[in-house]
């Protein structure tokens, strides 16, 4: 129930931006899309700070096995490197 009210809060404050940028909604589909495409790189902020806060260091490998699956929905490339060998 938590998450429903929290996804409520999020939805009514996305509804105060629109109105602020003057955006009717439904939104055009093309902001729609732009906003969803924002959400996912949203989403990306946890593991990257998690990362940093750590003291492990970004690397284009990294970023490129944890987090760009997820924003582009698209299967990591296997490493030959048997970084996944721990896995």
């Amino acid at each position: 129930m938590k998450l429903y009210l929290l996804s409520l809060g999020v939805g009514v404050l996305v509804g105060i931006l629109y109105s602020v940028l003057s955006v009717r909604s439904p939104a055009p589909p093309i902001v729609a899309l732009i906003g969803l495409f924002g959400m996912l790189l949203g989403e990306q902020v946890g593991p990257v700070a998690r990362r940093l806060l750590a003291g492990e260091p970004l690397s284009a490998a990294w970023f490129s096995r944890e987090c760009a699956p997820k924003i582009t929905g698209v299967s990591a490339p296997e490493s030959n490197h048997g970084d996944h060998a721990a896995r």
